[in-house]
């Protein structure tokens, strides 16, 4: 199940692309750059800045590059967003990521005798079908904007969340199933959100005879079933702690909730689920059935789990944080290994109406990468004549060397440039 797609934590094919979803595919190889001198900068910006693959496969499928970046008014994906694509990091088992998923794998295996069907390396290009109308999201949910969701074109996305491909699975006769995946939303910059995270769903479908032998009505069993599922998985990742409900609200379930568990002192949401909309499984053809689902992001408990500052740590490739993980390890803490101080720059500017917070951090993303470590909004105020400043505080900062006053200088300016241009915004 997805929780709304507002939230930090989104909730929740087999299938191959349709070829409606994609047009050709190539197989094109970039040439290399031709060799030179740098200066030492560049050299620093060369080793952070990932090359961008030209080709990826999902289950056979080929990518190419331009399948997904593409010279059209709809699309809103940069090369930044694609360089994600392809890295699976649910599919490594000595990643944190990897590792809390085969945790919980571990726990349905156990619990259900290898009941649930899995799920992780679903093409996370999917229509907007797939993504909104599938899972009843309203046709003027503020999710379906270009302000918060990757489109390659007005009908195909990067998925928001895994319930993407829950209809499907439906249709194709599953009746329980996990599925994990990466999943792409446009979203502002600090230490617990990233433009690309992982998230894992799960969908229990019963039958008739299994909820009138308990003498309950179907939603009531349904309901009961998956607080039992949710509240041993709760345990068997964190111990015994304790635990609450929240009644909530998914337009996807019907009734929704909310677990959250006492940990470390303070109160933590774990995950959002409920029972199935009736709809969605009458669309599946399951009329006569009721369904519990469920979705967590696995970042936001990796991070608790792990002890993990910032969730741009994840996608690290230095030995200093990779070597400290390993497969089957759960709950290993991180030991800090940069003190690397960050370097904040301000900018003001006049806004227009059409200006969003996600459009700037794009823009500052697709400059710096990883680099940037915070864009907070500092001070904002509208003059006699009804124009409205915004000043922002962007901290720079690596995790894994010091940056030098050229280079951030450089990243800066960069950005002026660009905010102005793209966003046609009056800088102060």
């Amino acid at each position: 199940m997805a929780v709304p797609l507002a939230q930090t934590t989104l909730l929740f094919r087999t299938s191959l692309l349709s070829r409606n979803a994609l047009r050709s595919f190539t197989t094109c190889i970039p040439s290399s750059s031709s060799s030179s001198s740098y200066s030492s900068s560049e050299l620093h910006r060369k080793k952070w800045r990932q090359p961008v693959a030209s080709v990826l496969e999902f289950g056979g499928v080929k990518i190419g590059r331009e399948d997904v970046v593409r010279d059209d008014p709809t699309n809103n994906v940069p090369d930044s967003i694609f360089s994600r694509l392809g890295m699976q990091l649910h599919r490594r088992d000595q990643h944190p990521i990897g590792i809390l998923k085969n945790a919980i794998y571990e726990y349905f295996d156990t619990s259900y005798s290898n009941t649930f069907d899995k799920f992780d390396n679903l093409c996370p290009i999917v229509s907007v079908k797939q993504n909104f109308d599938d899972v009843l999201v309203p046709a003027d949910h503020v999710s379906r904007s270009y302000n918060d969701t990757y489109y390659i074109d007005s009908q195909t996305v990067l998925r928001c969340h895994t319930s993407a491909h829950q209809a499907e699975l439906l249709r194709k006769g599953h009746t329980h199933f996990l599925v994990t995946g990466d999943v792409y939303r446009r979203d502002s910059i600090d230490s617990t959100h990233y433009p690309v995270f992982h998230q894992m769903e799960g969908v229990r479908v019963f039958q008739p005879d299994e909820w009138e032998a308990s003498g309950m009505d179907a939603t009531s069993y349904a309901a009961e079933d998956l607080k039992k599922c949710l509240e041993g998985l709760a345990r068997h990742l964190f111990g015994a702690v304790e635990m609450r409900w929240i009644d909530a609200y998914f337009p996807f379930t019907n009734p929704s909730f909310e677990l959250e568990i006492y940990f470390k002192e303070k109160w933590l949401e774990v995950l959002g689920c409920g029972v199935m909309e009736q709809e969605i499984l009458k669309r599946a053809g399951r009329v006569n059935n009721v369904a519990w689902a469920f979705g967590l992001g696995l970042e936001r408990l990796a991070m608790v789990l792990f002890d993990i500052p910032d969730i741009r740590l994840f996608w690290s490739n230095d030995e200093r944080f990779t070597s400290q993980f390993s497969k089957g390890q759960l709950g290993i803490k991180f030991k800090p290994f940069s003190k690397y101080p960050p370097c904040y720059k301000d900018m003001s500017f006049w806004i227009n109406e059409s200006f969003t917070e996600n459009n700037l951090c794009e823009i500052v993303r697709g400059v710096a990468g990883d680099l940037a470590e915070e864009v907070l909004l500092i001070d904002n105020f509208t003059n006699k004549k009804g124009m409205t400043s915004h000043c922002y505080r962007i901290a720079y900062r690596s995790m894994e060397r010091s940056l030098t006053d050229e280079e951030i200088n450089e990243l800066q300016w960069n950005v002026r440039d660009q905010v102005q241009s793209k966003l046609n915004v009056v800088l102060r």
